[in-house]
């Protein structure tokens, strides 16, 4: 196991802050990267880190791995030194508003200008050509602000992987996760082995969230040189959301984390017997543009009548939003069949709170499709 820890540039006088990554095998033709608590205020993903960060020494030592693996069990220590009156405030960077998980640059198009004259007749050398670029990019990149140099220290890391693994949580969920179509069907056997009940694809869905972003440069890579190059398959990126904030604990942590090396067994980046798929079904694959969102009209005491994990057919209530001046209490109806995957946690709605939010219709939502 390799220990590196990267300083965040243009931090205040007097303090500095570090990302530490931890390296597992020496086989780089084959990389993954692993990160946890983007938000920092998601912590299920951080139990889940440190365990597997002894469970991949360990299968080092062994000799079984057949990839380079990067593990970040702390992805933004910027969010985790936001604390107000001891509560944590880690979705949003407190001196821009910015959302922690949004607006990474695509740069695709500045990695087309340094790879095409290198890039050859062999896609396993190109591979290597790509990843240089992306280490000659940020070596010229100057940031300019403390969250872009950590946005930067990440993507560094993760935009040179095949498969790419952010971890995080949602409010009170089942587990879920975000892909896009063209990495699915490898990512449906990592959420099969995961227990996750449904996966949510997009190609795009708006923002510039971390996953995107690292697989923008493969993809635009492809669409602009693959007729005249061979070129490896694009980065696989996946957002898991492992149920909800508080679920956090040390037997979910382990399960979780041998999930996801029974999931890299199978898919041949470490060597063993391909364990067992799990009895339940596998994730249900729905467009991220056909999730059906559900807010609160007005004020109020949220009363829950369903639970995360349970199927709604359309015109059912899932939650009653209680005005207890007005006496004014208000469903909230699903308009579509779909799976509750996720609520919110609080139990008080300011006008406009999005509520609940379900997986299973058919597409029909335009713009920006992630939780604001």
């Amino acid at each position: 196991m390799k220990h590196h820890s990267y300083p965040i540039h243009s931090s205040p006088f007097g303090t500095r802050r570090y990302i530490d990554s931890y390296e597992f095998g020496d086989n780089d033709q084959q990389q993954i990267y692993i990160q946890a608590a983007l938000h920092s205020d998601e912590l299920p993903g951080v139990a889940v880190a440190w365990y597997l960060k002894h469970a991949l020494s360990s299968l080092e030592s062994l000799g079984r791995l057949r990839a380079k693996i990067t593990l970040v069990p702390v992805a933004n220590p910027i969010g985790f030194s936001q604390q107000l009156q001891g509560q944590p405030l880690g979705r949003f960077e407190s001196n821009s508003g910015q959302d922690f998980n949004r607006q990474f640059p695509a740069i695709g198009e500045q990695l087309a200008v340094l790879a095409e004259p290198c890039l050859g007749q062999d896609a396993t050398e190109n591979k290597q050509v790509i990843r240089q670029a992306i280490d000659r990019y940020f070596d010229s990149y100057t940031p300019g602000t403390e969250l872009q140099s950590q946005r930067a220290i990440l993507m560094r890391m993760a935009c040179k992987a095949d498969l790419m693994i952010d971890m995080h949580c949602d409010w009170e969920a089942v587990s879920h996760l975000y892909t896009t179509p063209q990495a699915w069907p490898e990512i449906e056997v990592l959420g099969h082995y995961l227990g996750c009940r449904t996966a949510l694809i997009a190609g795009i869905s708006g923002g510039e969230p971390f996953d995107e972003a690292c697989a923008e440069p493969w993809y635009l890579l492809q669409q602009r040189f693959a007729d005249h190059y061979p070129l490896p398959e694009p980065l696989k990126p996946v957002t898991l959301e492992l149920r909800g904030a508080r679920d956090v604990s040390h037997q979910q942590a382990k399960t979780d984390a041998q999930a996801i090396i029974n999931g890299l067994i199978a898919l041949g980046y470490i060597e063993g017997e391909r364990p067992p798929l799990p009895s339940g079904p596998a994730p249900l694959a729905a467009p991220l543009a056909g999730c059906e969102y559900l807010t609160a009209p007005h004020a109020g005491v949220i009363l829950y009548t369903r639970q995360p994990g349970e199927w709604i057919r359309a015109g059912e209530v899932v939650a009653e939003i209680l005005d207890p001046i007005s006496d004014q209490l208000t469903p909230l109806v699903c308009q579509q069949d779909g799976l509750l995957y996720a609520r919110h946690w609080v139990r008080f709605a300011t006008a406009g709170l999005l509520v609940v939010r379900l997986a299973g219709g058919t597409a029909r939502r335009e713009g920006p499709l992630l939780v604001p």
